[in-house]
C-alpha cells in the first residue's frame, strides 16, 4: 500500500511539473573576446552548415555594440504559415551579440517561448516539428558556446498562449491594423518602395514572402534617434536584444503589428510598471512609424 501511495505521489509530482513549465524568452548561448565582425560570421557560418537560412542582420539603434541576426529553416518557415492567424511572424528567429567590457554575450530567441505565444492553441498541432527545430538550433550554437541559459523572465508554458502584461492590456488577438490595400501585391509593392526609401529612418532587415498565400513579413529597424530603438532600448533593457527588429504582416489585402504593449511585455515580461511608464509614448510611436511605411 504504502508502495502504491508514493507512485502516485510521484506521478503527481511529475505531471505537475510537466504543465508548470516555466519558460524564458531568450537562451545565453555564451560569451566571447572575439570581434563582432568575427562573431557575426561564426554564427553566419554555423547556422549555414546546419541547414538555416540566414534572412538578415542589423545595429539596432545604429549602435555597433549591439547586433542582430535573423535566420530560420524551410521546415519551420512553411509550418507556421499553416496557422492562418499570423502564423508566419514565427518564422524568423533572432540572435542578438550585446558587447560590453571587451566581452561579447550571445543569446537568442527561445523558440518553445515565442512559438507558443504566436501560435497559442495551434503550438499543440506541429510540436514534432517546432521540437526538431529547437533541437537542431542548440545542436548548432554548441560550436559557438555551451551555456544554454535561460533568461529574461520566466512565464508558465500554459500561459503564453494566453498572454498580457496586466489587467486590460491587449492580447496577440489584438493586432493593430496598419492598412487595407486592393490586393495583396499593392501592398507588397508599397511597403518595399517606403523601406527602399528608408522613410522614416527605418531600415528592412529581412522579408519572409509566400505569394502563393498571399502572406508577407517584414523585419524593420526603427533608427530614428528620438523615438526608436536608441531612445527605448537603453530604458527597457539592451541585454533582450534578440526582441528587435519589430515585425509587420501582410495577409491578403491587410497589413498588421503586434500591439506594442503585447510584443514589448512579451519580450521584456519583467518589466515593473514604473519601468513601463517610462516608455510610455513607445507603443505609439512604433505604431506611428509602421504605418507610415504602409501607405
Amino acid at each position: 500500500m504504502k508502495k502504491l501511495y508514493f507512485s502516485i505521489l510521484t506521478i503527481a509530482f511529475m505531471y505537475t511539473n510537466t504543465i508548470a513549465q516555466d519558460l524564458s524568452p531568450y537562451i545565453k548561448i555564451g560569451e566571447s573576446s572575439k570581434s563582432m565582425q568575427v562573431v557575426t560570421n561564426e554564427i553566419i557560418s554555423t547556422l549555414q552548415s546546419n541547414s538555416f537560412s540566414i534572412l538578415g542582420n542589423y545595429n539596432p539603434g545604429n549602435n555597433s555594440k549591439l547586433k542582430v541576426l535573423v535566420f530560420t529553416n524551410e521546415n519551420l518557415k512553411n509550418t507556421v504559415v499553416k496557422v492562418t492567424d499570423r502564423g508566419a511572424l514565427a518564422a524568423a528567429f533572432k540572435v542578438g551579440l550585446v558587447e560590453k567590457n571587451g566581452k561579447i554575450t550571445i543569446s537568442y530567441t527561445n523558440p518553445e517561448y515565442i512559438l507558443r505565444a504566436y501560435l497559442r492553441n495551434n503550438y499543440n498541432t506541429y510540436e514534432t516539428v517546432f521540437e526538431k527545430f529547437s533541437k537542431d538550433v542548440k545542436n548548432a550554437f554548441s560550436s559557438i558556446g555551451n551555456e544554454f541559459t535561460s533568461f529574461g523572465g520566466a512565464i508558465d508554458a500554459n500561459d503564453l498562449k494566453k498572454y498580457h502584461y496586466k489587467i486590460m492590456m491587449p492580447y496577440f488577438s489584438d493586432p493593430i491594423e496598419l492598412n487595407e490595400y486592393n490586393s495583396f501585391e499593392e501592398g507588397l509593392q508599397i511597403i518595399e518602395t517606403n523601406l527602399k526609401a528608408k522613410k522614416g529612418e527605418t531600415v528592412e532587415v529581412y522579408k519572409i514572402v509566400y505569394p502563393d498565400k498571399k502572406v508577407a513579413v517584414f523585419g524593420i529597424g526603427l533608427l530614428n534617434k528620438e523615438d526608436g530603438e536608441s531612445s527605448f532600448l537603453p530604458i527597457i533593457g539592451e541585454e533582450h536584444i534578440a526582441a528587435m527588429p519589430y515585425e509587420i504582416i501582410i495577409q491578403g489585402k491587410k497589413v498588421t503589428m503586434l500591439h506594442g504593449k503585447y510584443r514589448i511585455a512579451l519580450h521584456w515580461p519583467e518589466l515593473t510598471m514604473g519601468t513601463f511608464m517610462k516608455i510610455m509614448s513607445t507603443p505609439g510611436d512604433i505604431e506611428n512609424y509602421l504605418e507610415a511605411i504602409c501607405k
